[in-house]
């Protein structure tokens, strides 16, 4: 299989740069032409915005540590827990190169990340390029009446924008299955963060009477999207490419055709059990697991019947916590010996 570098690599390979070295931000603008000029497989459209918008690139650079982190907690317990390559080409190693269900994931949750980042970021100020949404001006109603905009509402439609021209410059000129899923990931992965912008206000009258409402749209804490995309995980939608080559039809007679919200994928994972470069499947050796929990993450399927190592460790935490007048609580450390259970490695 061919390495196929999409809009997602190019963010991917920018946040190694970011997460792995001390980049000043005067190294940043100077050298973002020559970065932007030495990322193989961009197309003309990515690298003629990537040269306009040095501080957007940055903006999801620095972000992007959220969205993995974000990803790993998902994944937390699962033989797939999200793992990371350090300075590999992308953070991901070989496992992008397939059209897994996990792929699905990274991408709908990565193009969630920076609809999300850059709409942070243009609601602090941080970039020359937006604000406050500009369109949240005058009066409006909801369910509980009249209310005035003000605050600053988050600019989720400009990053929705940014990121689909950007992102999805590459599969749009391809156009062949792996880009068409692509595609559809990446949109899920912006409607997810749409769905759960909120209306927050503020009360304004006499003695708190909320005569006056001043009100705002801002996004949900990007928790609520990762549990989102986390479920539409799980009911993914294995398809196949149409006769016409323009969308999807389930891949077997019994599944639901997918709708614009769901996660499709082509391609069936590996288990994960052991390593596999050409998969980009790290095993599970040495990965924590319980004993006792039938689920996922206990040790007779984490471990993938290859059994498990107990080694006996000492923890230290906080105990006998007590409130002392005026205004501290104290605690003293105890000691736990605990045991630990871990999977043995692949032989």
């Amino acid at each position: 299989m061919n390495f196929s570098p999409s809009g997602i690599y190019f963010y991917l390979s920018v946040a190694v740069c970011w997460l792995t070295a001390k980049v000043d931000s005067s190294w940043w603008y100077m050298g973002s032409q020559v970065m932007c000029d030495n990322i193989p497989g961009l197309v003309n459209k990515q690298r003629q915005l990537c040269r306009q918008h040095p501080k957007v690139m940055q903006a999801i650079g620095a972000g992007m540590k959220d969205w993995i982190s974000e990803c790993q907690h998902q994944f937390r317990n699962h033989r797939w827990n999200c793992n990371t390559t350090g300075r590999d080409q992308n953070l991901f190693g070989r496992l992008l190169l397939r059209s897994s269900r996990e792929v699905a994931f990274v991408y709908a949750l990565s193009s969630a990340g920076v609809v999300y980042t850059l709409a942070r970021a243009c609601s602090r100020g941080e970039l020359d390029s937006c604000s406050c949404d500009p369109t949240k001006k005058g009066s409006s109603q909801d369910a509980k009446g009249l209310f005035d905009w003000g605050g600053c509402s988050d600019h989720v439609e400009h990053a929705v924008r940014f990121s689909q021209t950007f992102v999805d410059a590459k599969e749009q000129e391809e156009r062949d299955a792996r880009a068409l899923m692509h595609l559809h990931n990446n949109r899920a992965g912006r409607k997810a963060v749409k769905r759960f912008m909120t209306l927050e206000c503020k009360c304004h009258g006499v003695s708190g009477s909320c005569s006056v409402r001043t009100c705002w749209q801002a996004m949900a804490d990007f928790r609520r999207t990762g549990d989102h995309l986390r479920r539409r995980y799980n009911g993914a939608v294995q398809v196949a490419v149409n006769q016409y080559g323009t969308g999807f039809t389930a891949a077997h007679a019994h599944f639901k055709r997918p709708n614009k919200h769901d996660l499709v994928y082509l391609e069936d994972s590996p288990d994960y059990c052991i390593r596999d470069q050409e998969s980009g499947s790290m095993g599970t050796g040495g990965r924590l697991c319980s004993r006792t929990s039938r689920g996922v993450d206990g040790c007779e399927v984490m471990c993938c019947g290859r059994g498990y190592d107990t080694s006996r460790v000492s923890r230290t935490f906080k105990c006998e916590c007590k409130f002392h007048w005026c205004c501290a609580v104290r605690c003293q450390d105890c000691h736990q010996q605990v045991d630990v259970h871990t999977c043995k490695g692949h032989t």
